[in-house]
């Protein structure tokens, strides 16, 4: 038994590093999520933002745009040209990918300065294309609503899933270069 846990080493440490980190960050995000941001910014701070800033996209890719708070639900109802395409709920705000971007970074660690600078470049990244997947995702709901199941539930979760690949990709041969 010992010689097994030798040999695979590196995997378990990887794992368990992963995994620490994953379910670290994730409790802090429940934490965040438990706070009351109902008076200010609902349904919490970072979806709200992330509704307000999908709706500033979409009005500059030349179509009319409104959020408003959902009353029966917590999340933001998104509308295009007063047609109401799109919940901005709090699965829509990327954290849990961020998280899941960021654990499996750390269980490649390579030194603070690198590592926290991936992360940080990462997470700005991943950010970002997150908001202008949900503008052209409303865009496309508005302008194609019978194609609601395939842009909702197959192409625009592989963009924001396909970049953090991407990015594991690249730290990943980053982190066997340096090693060899």
């Amino acid at each position: 038994m010992i010689q097994l846990i030798r040999k695979y080493k590196s995997v378990l440490l990887f794992i368990l590093t992963f995994l620490g980190m994953y379910l670290v960050l994730s409790f802090l995000y429940a934490q965040y999520l438990n706070v009351d941001f109902q008076k200010k910014y609902y349904p919490d701070y970072i979806t709200h933002r992330v509704a307000e800033q999908s709706e500033w996209l979409i009005k500059k890719m030349d179509y009319s745009s409104m959020i408003e708070p959902h009353n029966q639900e917590p999340s933001m109802k998104l509308f295009v040209e007063d047609v109401f395409v799109a919940r901005v709920v709090e699965g829509c705000n990327a954290v849990s990918v961020i998280i899941l971007f960021a654990s499996f970074v750390l269980a490649f660690f390579q030194g603070w300065g690198k590592t926290f600078s991936f992360i940080f470049i990462g997470v700005v990244l991943i950010y970002v294309i997150n908001i202008l997947r949900i503008a052209i995702l409303s865009i496309g709901l508005y302008a194609y609503p019978e194609y609601k199941t395939v842009l909702h539930d197959i192409i625009f979760p592989g963009i924001i899933y396909g970049l953090v690949v991407f990015l594991w990709i690249f730290w990943v041969s980053r982190f066997k270069k340096q090693k060899s």
